[in-house]
Order: C-alpha cells, then sequence, then structure tokens
C-alpha cells in the first residue's frame, strides 16, 4: 500500500530545487527560516510574480491558467505552477474541467529568470507539478517546458520514467531531511559564490592567500 501524506505533512514543492542544488541550502531555508536575497533570486522573485499577475486566457483550442494550486499526498508537497496550459484533446484521454465541455490535457510551464542548468533541479521542479496535476485531476500529463528570461527560449521537457523517480526519490530525500531536524554540514564548492545564502551558510569563510582571495572576488564580479 502506498504512503500518503497528511496535509500537516506537506512541504513546499520549491523546495525540491533547493534539495537538487544543495541539501545545506535546503535545510537552512526549510528547517532554520533562514533566507538572504540577491540580485538573481530577487529577478527571479519578480519575474514569477509578473506571470501570475498576467491573468488567464482562453483560446479555441488552449485554456492558460496562472498561479495554479497544486498538492500531491502521495509525494507529500504543496504549491504552485506558474502557468498550466490545458490543450483540447480527442476522446476522453485528458482531464475534465468543472463547467467547461471536453476532455484538456495539462501542461505545465515554469518561467526561470536565468539559462538552463546542469544539474537538472528545474526538471525536477516541473515534473513535480506534473504529478501534481496527474494526482489532481486522474489525467496523464506526458510533458511541460521551461522559460528561460535570459535566453528568451522555452524549453520543452518529456516526464519520462527516469525523470519522474529522480522527482519521487528527491521528494522522498527531502521528506527524510526535515525529519532528522539537522543541517548538513557546510562544503564549498564553485557553486557557493552564486549562493544568495552563502553568508549565512559560510560566515567565516576565508581565503587561504592574498591571491585566492583577489581571484574569488574577480571570478564573483564576473558571474555577477
Amino acid at each position: 500500500m502506498q504512503h500518503t501524506y497528511s496535509d500537516d505533512e506537506l512541504l513546499p514543492l520549491s523546495a525540491l530545487q533547493h534539495m537538487m542544488f544543495c541539501e545545506r541550502q535546503c535545510a537552512l531555508i526549510h528547517l532554520e527560516q533562514s533566507w538572504n536575497e540577491n540580485r538573481l533570486t530577487a529577478e527571479g522573485r519578480l519575474m514569477h510574480e509578473r506571470v501570475d499577475n498576467t491573468g488567464n486566457e482562453t483560446r479555441r483550442t488552449v485554456r492558460i491558467s496562472r498561479g495554479v494550486s497544486l498538492r500531491s499526498l502521495a509525494l507529500g508537497l504543496i504549491g504552485k505552477a506558474d502557468v498550466v496550459e490545458f490543450h483540447r484533446v480527442e476522446g476522453d484521454a485528458g482531464a475534465v474541467i468543472p463547467g467547461i465541455p471536453g476532455h484538456w490535457c495539462p501542461f505545465p510551464v515554469e518561467y526561470k529568470r536565468g539559462r538552463r542548468k546542469q544539474d537538472g533541479c528545474d526538471e525536477v521542479q516541473l515534473c513535480a507539478q506534473a504529478l501534481c496535476l496527474e494526482e489532481m485531476l486522474s489525467a496523464v500529463v506526458p510533458a511541460g517546458a521551461l522559460f528561460y528570461g535570459q535566453t528568451r527560449r522555452r524549453v520543452d521537457v518529456t516526464f519520462d520514467c527516469r525523470l519522474r523517480n529522480l522527482t519521487i526519490d528527491t521528494a522522498a530525500r527531502l521528506h527524510a531531511l526535515v525529519a532528522t531536524r539537522g543541517v548538513p554540514p557546510a562544503r564549498r564548492e564553485k557553486k557557493c559564490r552564486n549562493c544568495s545564502m552563502i553568508d549565512i551558510c559560510l560566515p567565516q569563510r576565508r581565503a587561504d592567500s592574498a591571491t585566492a582571495y583577489l581571484r574569488e572576488q574577480i571570478e564573483k564580479t564576473e558571474s555577477a
């Protein structure tokens, strides 16, 4: 019998991206309620706000809903999708939308401020949205898309078995991390320099030498 979570056990869907990026960052944000915004996170927040405030659209074969609330008791997640496109399909294979005739295939679209990442965290977050929609609407969600503001490109994502299993595993690891109530130890990596949490996570960071310190500052300036 599959385990299901109660409403009190639901965790933010957005935490999956933090979990994929860094377990320590995830614990600092979701266990210790620490947060520090930088330019990158501020730009991302403003992009999401603009998308949510754009309003819904209705076309002949596509309905576009923004700021869609999501929940999965199987994954133990709750959150919101930036955009869900509902594409009309023939037959009865899609979802039924109350008060609207026909059947519709949900297609989640997530907006990101930067460019496509290599660690797969964006794909996992999007796939989690799809799994929530499948559970809520009792319909298969085969694909979605990521829109990147820096490149102005929309990247289609197929929710194959590998991605679905990775998403389910990441959600399980997130719940395990929260259950331990422990924060993993700090480990300095290249990705740390763009993390908004660096001053909270590594408040006593020191360069090994003057040369290393200067190199670190140059790298931070170039990546800004």
